[in-house]
């Protein structure tokens, strides 16, 4: 797999792209939004790291304009801001995940990993997890023998923690997924899907579970309900 890295700080550019050679990836590397663009376009990345504070162009107008340009590759942004409406604004942007630096780079190789795995996902016709399975034409909840019906939401939320499993996922990114980046669904809407979710799986006696990461947002994981 190809990937693409966005930094205009070569000492972490070069550390960046030796983790994931390293790793097995073949990366590209370019130092500002510009070059983020135009490479974007004329190579078939499996996923871009990107930059936010870059010059010539910061990385949320890179991607807002890889967006508007048919650009579908999945866009990691790294960055030092970490408060919440940063996060929210690379989101809203066209990005599909966040992390701020400085970050472990065993979490980093996990992010690009859940990342790059969703270039398939528009052939699959379940994702599964634990010992679940989630439907995805007919939006039904399985483990083993016994299944549940999902509401329209309650599979969208549930498809969302699918394709990001292992990882903390916060309720400013469920919203903006899930709800979209225009509607009023506030906190307590996710608290309430993610209540419904977590009584379907102990309902279906599930091994897995949505962990609760105070502060920070919620995390599937296996272990008992």
């Amino acid at each position: 797999m190809k990937i693409l890295v966005v930094e205009d700080e070569a000492l972490l550019s070069d550390a960046i792209c030796k983790l994931l050679c390293d790793a097995g990836y073949f990366t590209d590397a370019v130092s500002d939004g510009r070059d983020a663009v135009y490479y974007s376009m004329e190579a078939g990345y499996d996923l871009i790291l990107m930059d936010v504070m870059l010059p010539e162009m910061d990385g949320m107008e890179a991607v807002r304009r890889m967006r508007r340009n048919g650009v579908q590759t999945p866009v990691l942004m790294l960055t030092a801001k970490d408060a919440a409406p940063d996060k929210v604004s690379g989101l809203n942007a066209g990005a599909d995940d966040y992390m701020t630096k400085p970050f472990h780079a065993d979490e980093l190789l996990a992010r690009v990993r859940a990342l790059t795995r969703r270039r398939g996902e528009l052939i699959l016709e379940a994702l599964s997890y634990g010992d679940i399975c989630l439907d995805l034409n007919g939006a039904l909840l399985q483990c083993g023998e016994e299944s549940v019906q999902l509401t329209k939401r309650e599979f969208e939320v549930a498809r969302f923690f699918l394709r990001n499993c292992g990882m903390t996922i916060t309720k400013e990114s469920l919203l903006v997924h899930v709800w979209g980046e225009d509607s009023d669904a506030a906190d307590n809407t996710v608290e309430a899907y993610i209540s419904f979710l977590r009584k379907k799986l102990r309902f279906l006696k599930a091994n897995v579970t949505i962990r609760s990461i105070y502060g920070i947002g919620y995390r599937l994981e296996e272990g008992a309900c």
